[in-house]
């Protein structure tokens, strides 16, 4: 199974100048728990802003060049070799992590959308694409509690292709 894992603000930002424009721990725990164990794709960009694979996961870089990576950390040059990897391991779940443009291509190959919403507007330069409500259905959606760690109001959302 592939899925997409984002958090979002109401007009879609994920990021700002390679950051996430916000600081949100539940998210961040959530993120660790849906992702550990698991296969996670992203962005050259994307493993540049974090800086170092993530522990307890297969990290995987989609990039079109050949980058200096750490060792453990994986390239492929297209989401075509996810596909392959997918049908051969179709028990797996797989997440891509972004950033946009891997949000972009990877959405219409996508099972499943894990989407933290924030509801508060910040300034970003990388937004999350649009998709179709006649493509997906909400699954589940849940309150975040909001508190001096957690200052918005934030939902975790679950979506799945119809």
């Amino acid at each position: 199974m592939i899925s997409l894992i984002v958090a979002m603000d109401r007009n879609r930002v994920i990021g700002n100048k390679n950051d996430l424009p916000w600081h949100l721990p539940k998210d961040l725990k959530f993120f660790k728990e849906k992702t550990t164990g698991n296969t996670i794709v992203m962005g050259r960009k994307t493993f540049l802003s974090i800086g170092k694979p993530l522990p307890n996961r297969r990290n995987v870089v989609l990039s079109r060049s050949n980058p200096d990576l750490p060792e453990g950390v994986e390239v492929i040059e297209n989401l075509q070799e996810l596909v392959n990897w997918n049908e051969k391991n179709p028990e797996e779940e797989i997440f891509v992590i972004g950033g946009g443009e891997i949000f972009a291509q990877a959405l219409p190959l996508a099972d499943r959308m894990y989407i933290t919403f924030i509801d508060e507007t910040f300034e970003g330069d990388t937004f999350f694409p649009h998709f179709s409500e006649e493509e997906w259905r909400l699954t589940s959606k849940t309150k975040g509690e909001r508190n001096e760690k957690n200052p918005y109001d934030y939902y975790f959302l679950q979506y799945d292709r119809r």
